[in-house]
């Protein structure tokens, strides 16, 4: 935790919302969002915290809209600057984090943070065989995803953020899941939006609706 600084850089998307141990591509054109990666690069744990706007952000979206409080940050494992200046940048997901106060010193938000306690939890065992029904269920027939449900040397954070991150859900699903306190919790969650989509799904075949999918 000492490691971890007490202000970081927040780059708030409408779409995105990451999850620890996950790993997100991003393409940064934006001229504020530019120098951010560069001072970023510059410190010695560059780290950028991910956030998701909220609220009417389109009428504000070059100020700084209204984000949740809530985030995930990600550690910049690479980065690609491009000949026109933008940068192509890998961010590992690190650590959740909630902001206590916001900073707008810079051309880009930055945000004192308090970080969540790194925990390494396991589920029961019937939470993760649960999670894998439904999955399957939810899923169309997959060889990858079947070896990933039957990988039994996938962590269990590791497979529910997985699945939390590239399941194709509604942003706003996305952050109630990043929002639990617990893996438990993040689990118990995952397991009763897929059960809610399911249903959803049954009483649509009907018309003709559309089979979910990984991102």
């Amino acid at each position: 935790m000492a490691s971890l600084p007490s202000v970081i850089p927040v780059f708030p998307l409408p779409n995105v919302v990451l999850f620890p141990r996950v790993q997100l591509p991003l393409h940064i054109f934006e001229p504020r969002y530019r120098q951010m990666v560069k001072d970023a690069a510059a410190t010695e744990r560059p780290l950028i915290g991910m956030a998701l706007l909220r609220g009417n952000w389109r009428e504000n979206y070059e100020g700084n809209p209204e984000i949740f409080p809530v985030g995930c940050a990600g550690a910049m494992v690479r980065v690609v600057p491009l000949a026109d200046g933008r940068f192509n940048i890998l961010l590992q997901g690190l650590r959740e984090y909630r902001i206590k106060e916001e900073i707008f010193q810079k051309p880009y938000r930055q945000a004192v943070v308090e970080w969540r306690p790194e925990r390494r939890e396991t589920l029961l065992s019937d939470q993760r065989r649960e999670l894998c029904r439904l999955l399957e269920a939810y899923l169309p027939p997959s060889e990858a995803v079947q070896k990933l449900l039957a990988d039994p040397t996938i962590e269990d954070e590791l497979f529910v953020n997985f699945f939390a991150f590239h399941l194709d859900l509604p942003p706003i699903e996305k952050q109630s899941l990043l929002q639990a306190e617990t893996l438990a919790e993040r689990a118990t969650c995952l397991r009763d939006i897929l059960d809610f989509k399911l249903t959803e799904t049954r009483w649509g075949e009907s018309g003709g609706g559309k089979k979910p999918r990984v991102q």
